[in-house]
């Protein structure tokens, strides 16, 4: 079957109405700006006959019920179809407590944007001819209480028998949490295992027995696509994060059975009141990466003592925004060199060494 169409991404909103918004000097999210940044997003997104939009999870800033129903009430005015998942601020808790919804609420608030099975958080939809949309929900709780990234067990009973029922048809699969590494050995570094899903070898091995091409992923707040063994992770950072990114996908069949998808990329350059939204978020999230160079310095493998980590701080003021923005180079001449090659190791390059401009614009051919 021939395809032809367009669709869009825009990944953790962490959607904040003023009453919900806490002063804090040391989070990482500008929620002020969830609202206007999306709306000038979708501004953008109604002028361009699309066929439907992705919302990859993480829709509120922490499980609000005046959240989800203020972006639930937003999506009912767009003039295509959305289709949402749940990150992990969504659930923050497995009950309701007096403002956060429960992990069951969840797909109440989003019946029209693919939770028709209320009883559920996972579900697959035909969202055109010829192409399946599987969502996934990753978050679950363990014996304690305490919200992690897996799939259960009827979730990967169920993710199979989607996969082996559909047939002759492109499939699109939405997680919240990574799936592929998008950063140097992340599936095993303390900072960035979190944002991998637990149990990612089982789901890639199910992907790559039923020739799954596409993921859709969030969480990690960055500009990055990442490829394992013919299977192409598209991780689209966040709305209330440097550089306030969202995609726009056209996705064509081509001949010999080949089919080609073209990524483009938008920053919010401005908002109202944030006249340089780019400039001032970058520099806010430079106030805010001592703490968090300190730790990546002092972790393994550098295992940098904090004496020696404090040198080296201040050079990188930067680099988390980089690594957010997509298609950066890292290199730091002034660094001992085991340290230098490790930054390295971050840079937009292929294994030849040169480089791999893919974060933001590229067009991706795969068989089938």
């Amino acid at each position: 079957m021939a395809l032809n169409f367009k669709f869009a991404i825009v990944s953790d909103l962490h959607i904040a109405v003023p009453e919900t918004i806490e002063d804090s000097s040391s989070r990482f999210h500008l929620v002020e700006v969830s609202i206007p940044a999306l709306e000038i997003a979708l501004e953008h997104l109604e002028t361009l006959n699309l066929d439907f939009l992705l919302l990859p999870g993480d829709l509120t800033q922490d499980g609000e019920k005046v959240n989800h129903q203020w972006l639930a009430n937003r999506l009912e005015k767009l003039p295509f179809p959305t289709y949402v998942i749940p990150g992990n601020h969504d659930i923050p808790y497995l009950s309701a407590t007096e403002t956060s919804i429960g992990f069951k609420d969840f797909p109440k608030y989003y019946q029209d944007y693919g939770y028709q099975n209320t009883d559920q958080l996972y579900y697959t939809q035909e969202v055109l001819p010829g192409v399946q949309l599987i969502a996934l929900n990753s978050n679950t709780f363990d014996l304690d209480g305490e919200q992690i990234g897996c799939l259960d067990d009827q979730q990967l009973i169920w993710l199979e028998s989607v996969l082996q029922a559909t047939n002759n048809k492109l499939i699109l699969l939405t997680i919240h949490h990574n799936v592929i590494e998008h950063l140097p050995q992340q599936s095993n570094h303390p900072l960035g295992k979190r944002y991998m899903l637990d149990n990612r070898i089982a789901v890639l091995d199910f992907l790559q027995k039923y020739g799954v091409k596409f993921i859709f992923t969030g969480h990690l707040h960055v500009q990055d696509i990442a490829e394992f063994e013919g299977i192409y992770e598209i991780c689209t950072g966040s709305m209330v994060s440097y550089p306030h990114p969202y995609r726009i996908i056209e996705v064509a069949s081509k001949e010999n059975n080949k089919t080609e998808i073209n990524i483009q990329s938008h920053q919010i350059q401005s908002i109202p009141g944030w006249d340089n939204l780019a400039e001032q978020s970058r520099e806010y999230l430079g106030d805010r990466s001592p703490r968090f160079m300190m730790s990546l310095l002092t972790a393994p493998p550098l295992n940098l003592s904090p004496q020696e980590a404090a040198k080296y701080t201040p050079h990188l003021r930067y680099f988390w925004s980089d690594i957010a923005y997509g298609d950066c180079y890292f290199d730091f001449p002034d660094f001992p060199p085991l340290v230098r090659k490790y930054f390295q190791q971050f840079s937009a390059i292929d294994s030849a060494g040169k480089p791999n401009l893919i974060d933001n614009q590229v067009t991706l051919v795969v068989n089938g």
